[in-house]
């Protein structure tokens, strides 16, 4: 499967937040943070069609995400994931000493996840928070 490198933003969005008054375990929420927008361009190169599912991998971890297509077109190789639990699950946890991560330009790597879906957030925490 084609894999792409890039560099990975986290955002705020506006439907992050309408989405976040239905309650971050609704499905309104899901829909609007669960993504990841990509150019038009770098959805030709790696094959991929708007609303399939990607896999995400940074050095700190990797997410299945739903692939929009984005509006802000052309940033090739930048993508955008609205702030979450699923972007938390891939930034660099060091705060360095400000208690707040490094949310900008993160090498990552994107790749079609036609098999995989998109974990609720119950079933992220059941699946990456397992107790030892």
């Amino acid at each position: 499967m084609p894999k792409l490198k890039v560099l990975l933003q986290t955002v705020r969005t506006i439907d992050q937040g309408t989405g976040k008054e239905h309650g971050k375990l609704s499905e309104e929420y899901q829909e609007s943070v669960a993504i990841c927008q990509v150019d038009p361009e770098d959805m030709k190169l790696i094959g991929m069609r708007e609303d399939g599912n990607v896999r995400i991998t940074t050095n700190f971890g990797s997410v299945v995400l739903r692939l929009v297509k984005s509006q802000a077109a052309p940033h090739s190789k930048i993508v955008f994931i609205p702030y979450g639990p699923w972007a938390s699950l891939i930034m660099n946890p060091e705060t360095h000493g400000t208690g707040m991560p490094s949310l900008k330009g993160i090498p990552a790597e994107i790749e079609p996840a036609l098999k995989e879906k998109v974990l609720s957030v119950p079933d992220l925490l059941k699946e990456y928070y397992k107790r030892e």
